[in-house]
């Protein structure tokens, strides 16, 4: 009798289990259908639509100023031949542009770096360190990420006019880094807080002090997240045009701010407009397919974790 009942059991498990699968939505059998090649087709194709105006930037810095001002970018298609490079030759030869690109560099390079550096510190004094009111002064810098860089631009102006910062490039690298601090401390600090105390515990028994065991055991092992900071730091310092239109003057001006002023004249220097903005483009773009692989590893830690 108990084996006739449970043959009967066993009859009865695959009944359900078709049974449950019946049961799912027509969204989701849709999507398991459909979810292999045609959802690749569609993200390739938006892909290449948020190229277009990459594409189109592109060839337009390397035609003339007649056949930018006659026709469009995609006419070169049928005339390739018209492609030429003297725009970028004009480029180099206009001192505003060259310059501002240099500012560009000094501004965002240190801006990047100081951020990280100051950023890795903080947020490892405020996982791994005791100290009084630690929690509370974490949950002040959370609280600074929602301020807007708006408000303090006129506060910090006239505190940079007081202590003579004002239209210098070390004035705007220090409020990048003011304002970066917030996110990079917050970052940093829910990653490092994920490694082992156990790690740590048998650094500090082989004599490692805090500084060594932040910069030989911790910022190795926090790479992603360091990468993924930098990147989102270069990206937000090298695109800034506020900041720059507020601090800076005519010799400490960046690319954005530059190429604003040039287009007042457009009617004048539109061969200089097109190869200069894909310029300031191509380089962010550059640096971040240089450290995607980084880039995407912190991303990825930060969401599991």
């Amino acid at each position: 009798m108990s084996t006739h009942t449970e043959s009967a059991e066993r009859v009865r498990e695959p009944a359900a289990e078709d049974t449950g699968r019946g049961r799912r939505s027509l969204g989701a059998r849709l999507v398991e259908k459909l979810g292999g090649g045609l959802i690749q087709f569609v993200l390739v194709v938006v892909a290449l639509f948020w190229l277009v105006p990459t594409v189109g930037l592109l060839i337009s810095s390397l035609r003339s100023p007649e056949d930018m001002s006659g026709s469009g970018w995609w006419t070169v298609f049928t005339e390739p031949s018209k492609l030429t490079f003297e725009s970028y030759g004009k480029l180099l030869e206009n001192g505003d542009i060259t310059h501002s690109l240099v500012n560009t560099v000094l501004i965002t390079v240190p801006a990047t770096l100081g951020v990280v550096v100051i950023g890795s510190l903080a947020a490892y004094a405020f996982a791994w360190m005791e100290f009084p009111g630690r929690d509370w002064w974490f949950l002040g810098v959370v609280a600074l990420l929602v301020v807007p860089v708006q408000v303090a631009l006129i506060p910090i102006a006239e505190l940079f006019g007081k202590v003579g910062l004002f239209g210098s490039i070390l004035g705007v690298v220090l409020f990048h880094i003011g304002f970066g601090l917030p996110f990079a401390v917050f970052l940093l600090r829910n990653f490092f807080a994920e490694i082992p105390r156990e790690l740590l515990e048998a650094a500090r028994l082989d004599g490692a002090g805090e500084l060594r065991l932040l910069a030989r055991v911790v910022m190795p092992l926090a790479a992603p997240a360091i990468a993924s900071l930098g990147i989102f730091q270069f990206l937000w310092v090298w695109n800034d045009m506020l900041v720059a239109l507020v601090f800076t003057k005519s010799g400490s001006q960046p690319i954005t701010v530059a190429l604003q002023t040039q287009v007042r004249q457009f009617g004048n220097n539109i061969d200089v407009l097109a190869p200069g903005a894909f310029l300031s483009m191509v380089i962010p773009l550059a640096v971040f397919f240089a450290f995607q692989r980084q880039f995407v590893s912190g991303v990825m830690a930060g969401a599991v974790k």
